[in-house]
């Protein structure tokens, strides 16, 4: 008979090595990887995966005195969820060391194996005081050198400050913030969305089933806000999956197409415009090769990128990417901005984001931009907002990090510029 709470424990431990030794995102692994779990287990290794990447840092500086040398990711991945259920979730020791010594013997691994997760996690349980005297987890060192480099190490240690922390759930409503955020118990933002600090299984949640809202991090709203769509305008969604922004055009009632070169992250998007009654033309297509039928008077482009911006609620990032894949992504967004130019209307707004916090994604990608083209300008009246903080702007547009809004869960990072072309 399987012992309680060992299956979410062995898919969390799955997921952990899948991330560690294959270098998997999180997001490519849970649809199925879950599947034969219940909700309440789907649930639990998803908190316990999210919870020890998020701490892995922290997890290896208690392990590391107990530790002649690395064991396997497999074995260390053990020792890491055991050490975090221990020292965050307060769980009852003798109750982490089974489980970890029965996921050990589970896997056929060799003897000593067990025996070392055995007498090393009932040594972290009786040195648990050290836990918060430990740094704040840092970020992986590819990453940490470089954004050191770019906003000084003091920034980054409470950008670190803030990933640890994770991030609340943020609601963009369809329309009436103010009724959703009464629905919801959540709390209105200045910018518009809704945050929620303990929300619970998001699909119980007031509105859900009848479309009014839909999840999307509050710094991620705010391009779209940006644009400023209207209604019998012709917008285009250039990247458009997983499709909150396009949700956020399609509620002005503008004429928009939604873009994406994903079919099954397509299939989301039109989910999402199904459950909340919106309407867009989803295109599944190659945003650097396709060819629209017309120019369109708006275009919102959230090119894909680093997505490091999005660490406080994807800890896995740093673990699963190693930056080798930067230099095809900055030639990416250089050549989707060129396509975009090229589909504008004369006198057309682009909005430029990514969730990135690497300026050779943001800064460096408008001001390059803007050096190619001679006929695209900043747009400085889209910036022309009360709720824009004089700490965000920067010289090309807005430069948002999980540091901001510390007080109230921060936000992701991101990167926006407002351009228009000449008419």
């Amino acid at each position: 008979m399987a012992k309680p709470g060992l299956a979410p424990r062995r898919a969390a431990v799955y997921l952990l090595t899948q991330v560690t030794e294959e270098g998997r995102l999180l997001s490519e692994l849970l649809p199925k990887a879950l599947d034969r779990l219940e909700p309440d287990e789907r649930a639990r290794a998803q908190r316990l995966a999210t919870d020890t990447l998020r701490w892995m840092d922290r997890a290896d500086r208690m392990l590391g005195p107990h530790l002649k040398k690395r064991p396997r990711d497999a074995v260390m991945n053990v020792l890491r969820l055991g050490v975090v259920e221990l020292a965050v979730e307060n769980a009852a020791a003798h109750a982490v060391v089974d489980a970890g010594v029965t996921l050990m013997r589970e896997s056929q691994r060799t003897t000593s194996s067990a025996g070392l997760v055995n007498a090393v996690l009932r040594k972290v349980a009786q040195d648990l005081d050290k836990w918060p005297t430990l740094p704040v987890p840092r970020l992986a060192k590819w990453l940490r050198g470089p954004l050191i480099s770019g906003y000084g190490k003091k920034t980054i240690e409470m950008i670190e400050a803030a990933h640890a922390k994770g991030a609340p759930l943020d609601l963009t409503a369809k329309t009436a913030p103010e009724k959703v955020a009464e629905q919801t118990g959540g709390t209105l933002l200045p910018t518009g969305s809704i945050r929620l600090q303990d929300a619970g299984q998001v699909s119980k949640l007031p509105g859900f089933a009848s479309g009014d809202w839909w999840v999307q991090d509050a710094a991620a709203a705010i391009p779209a806000r940006l644009l400023n769509a209207e209604e019998g305008e012709h917008v285009l969604d250039m990247c458009a999956a997983p499709g909150g922004k396009t949700l956020q055009l399609a509620a002005t009632g503008a004429t928009v197409t939604a873009l994406d070169v994903s079919e099954g992250r397509m299939a989301r998007v039109a989910e999402n415009l199904g459950r909340t009654g919106l309407i867009a033309s989803c295109v599944v297509g190659d945003a650097t090769t396709w060819q629209p039928e017309g120019l369109f008077d708006a275009i919102l482009l959230d090119a894909p990128c680093s997505a490091t911006g999005t660490i406080r609620r994807h800890p896995d990032l740093p673990y699963a990417k190693d930056g080798s894949e930067f230099m095809g992504l900055f030639a990416l967004q250089e050549t989707m901005i060129d396509r975009a130019v090229a589909m504008l209307k004369p006198g057309g707004r682009l909005i430029y984001c990514t969730c990135s916090l690497l300026p050779d994604e943001g800064e460096v990608q408008v001001e390059e931009a803007l050096s190619r083209h001679a006929g695209l300008f900043l747009d400085e009246k889209a910036l022309d907002h009360p709720w824009i903080e004089e700490d965000w702007r920067c010289d090309t547009g807005l430069r948002l990090r999980p540091d901001f809004w510390a007080d109230i869960g921060g936000m992701d990072g991101f990167f926006i510029a407002a351009l228009q072309k000449a008419a």
